[in-house]
């Protein structure tokens, strides 16, 4: 059985879990009770015995998609030669509280409108718990469904039988007729729930959230689009942002780079928070300061946490064939145990933008964030797993050591503004000094022309590309200028389209073009002077997106989306590579914005 492309599903959220439905209708992925939790829809990963909830229309195998405007709810129109129907998926959100800011309804809604003629439509609901492995059983309970072993429930207006494990139901509509199916994964509600009105307030919710934004410069559609994804891609009781709603989509289709993107990485921390405030939504953005905030408790900081907060231990699921025969499917991940120097700086990164825009930072908060801003003046000279998580021993990476400079340079930026001053922040100006010096010498490679990916090497490395982006050199320096033309001579797979390094990384196979840093080279680009070919970038890799506008986390040459979806670092490198266009000009428009406390 063939598999649809990655890009090709749409994506649902509700804040608290997600679901992905593939054009034919059919949602196949769904895991409770929230993010991380299992896939009791995984045919994404299994064709033969991942769960499914199926939904076909007779006479039409795919319908026209798109999302309603500035929302998560996915509108398909199927025709047929008899009549029309109009699909909307969703999962129900509504307006929250300051705890929560939206609510999420745990209920996966499908509503189907007959608009025309007669439409025969059929719903199969077959679910299957541990990640596929095991059937459930259905009973009828209070004029619905429930299933044993999973806190799964089913509402419909139709009549259902069960066989084999799949809850069936079928009917024909005239025009006029809606009917509609609920698939609940929480506690159940104090009364029935009203299709219409779910979708209604879902709808007003999402429009209400989108409306916040008054963005309307280069790129304001896809921004938009962009933040929404981010949004749904937010937990609604921590704050945290996963990479992605899936695990084990692969980076080269039968490989084996099939890795759990369902955790929160404090990769571009900083950016996301801009982000946020920059489109108006500040609310998140310091829901997602607090959440950084409450992992720094710990002596040393970890590259990735659960949803949760917690850690992320990694198996295989040898049951599933995975997506395309890509095995093994993983969930958890090792990274967590990894030592990761960039982590710091991004999470000081935030912290500063975070004071610059609210003035908000606690002498509690502060006191957590020096002493890991100590640790790094102790340790900036050691090597670490770098950004890349690549699983071998630790060396000195030039991203590492420009992101463990940006620690220690927002370390002695906040002590300044929050006036501490402690003798440690005179350490850290040596060390920061030190760090910058030692860069210069040793990252960049005069032969190579280019920054490399660690001392001593001449492999190339695209996360260099962050090196202006931070303030550690001007976007016109010589050498940056260099390093651009020679990662685009050397890991352009396509137009546009960036490897992120030209190293062994100990792994067979080859994956795919990484799309954050190809998003990153428009920025890059800007900073550089160079905007005209920074549009041309920007415009080819608006033109990767898949047909509902998400993206994967890579692409291979010819197109072929790959690794979880949707990432949210593609689409948060996005709204940067906007941003800059928008502003264009000498500096980093984000961080000058949030420099100017957000004027």
């Amino acid at each position: 059985m063939t598999y649809p492309p990655i890009d090709s599903y749409a994506f649902l959220s509700d804040t608290h879990t997600a679901a992905l439905v593939a054009a034919d209708g059919a949602v196949e992925w769904l895991c409770v009770p929230h993010f991380a939790g299992d896939a009791v829809l995984a045919r994404l990963l299994d064709r033969r015995t991942g769960g499914a909830l199926a939904l076909t229309v007779e006479g039409c195998a795919e319908p026209s998609r798109r999302y309603l405007p500035d929302t998560l709810v996915l509108e398909s129109r199927y025709d047929t030669p008899d009549g029309t129907a109009l699909v909307h998926d969703f999962l129900a959100v509504a307006p929250g509280d300051d705890e929560q800011p939206l609510r999420a309804d745990k209920l996966l809604v499908r509503r189907v409108t007959a608009e025309r003629g007669t439409v025969r439509l059929d719903i199969q609901v077959r679910p299957r718990v541990g990640y596929g492995a095991k059937e459930v059983t259905w009973r009828a309970v209070d004029g619905g469904w429930r299933a044993a072993d999973t806190p799964l429930r089913v509402d419909c207006d139709l009549p259902g039988e069960v066989a084999d494990g799949t809850l069936r139901f079928s009917a024909e509509l005239s025009a006029g007729q809606t009917t509609a199916l609920l698939l609940g994964y929480g506690d159940d509600p104090a009364e029935p729930a009203d299709p219409d009105e779910l979708l209604r307030c879902t709808c007003r919710t999402w429009e209400t959230w989108s409306a916040r934004s008054d963005y309307t410069g280069f790129g304001a559609d896809a921004v938009r689009h962009s933040a929404l994804v981010l949004r749904g891609l937010s937990f609604d009781e921590t704050g945290a942002l996963i990479a992605a709603p899936t695990t084990s989509l692969p980076e080269e289709i039968g490989g084996v780079r099939n890795w759990d993107y369902r955790y929160a990485w404090h990769r571009d921390a900083a950016l996301l928070l801009l982000a946020l405030f920059r489109l108006g939504h500040a609310e998140e953005g310091r829901r997602y300061l607090h959440f950084l905030i409450s992992i720094c408790s710990g002596e040393l900081l970890t590259p990735l946490v659960s949803i949760h907060g917690t850690g992320a231990e990694e198996r295989e699921l040898p049951h599933l064939e995975g997506y395309a025969g890509s095995q093994p499917v993983r969930i958890g991940n090792e990274a967590a145990e990894q030592v990761q120097f960039d982590t710091y700086g991004h999470i000081l990164d935030a912290a500063l933008v975070y004071h610059q825009l609210t003035g908000e930072l606690t002498e509690e908060q502060w006191a957590l964030l020096r002493r890991h801003v100590d640790v790094m003046a102790d340790r900036w000279h050691e090597p670490d797993h770098g950004i890349w998580e690549v699983r071998g021993p630790r060396r000195h990476y030039v991203n590492a050591k420009v992101m463990t400079w940006v620690c220690l340079d927002r370390g002695i930026r906040l002590a300044e503004l929050l006036g501490d001053q402690t003798a440690g922040v005179a350490r850290w100006r040596t060390a920061r000094d030190a760090l910058h010096a030692e860069v210069l010498e040793r990252g960049f490679d005069p032969q190579v022309g280019s920054f490399v990916m660690e001392y001593g090497s001449t492999e190339l490395d695209a996360s260099v590309l962050r090196i202006p982006l931070v303030g550690f050199l001007p976007g016109d320096d010589p050498r940056m200028l260099a390093t651009i033309d020679r990662l685009r001579a050397e890991l352009e797979i396509g137009p546009a389209l960036l490897h992120r390094y030209n190293t062994d990384d100990g792994l067979p196979g080859i994956e795919g073009a990484f799309l954050l840093c190809s998003f990153e080279l428009v920025s890059a680009l800007v900073l550089a002077g160079r905007r005209d070919e920074a549009h041309e970038v920007f415009a080819q890799l608006l033109g990767y997106a898949g047909p509902l506008g998400l993206y994967s986390e890579q692409l291979a040459a010819d197109g072929t989306a790959l690794g979880n979806y949707p990432q949210a670092f593609t689409h948060l490198a996005l709204i940067e590579a906007a941003l800059n266009l928008d502003g264009a000009g000498d500096r980093e428009a984000l961080h000058a914005w949030a420099d100017r406390g957000g004027s």
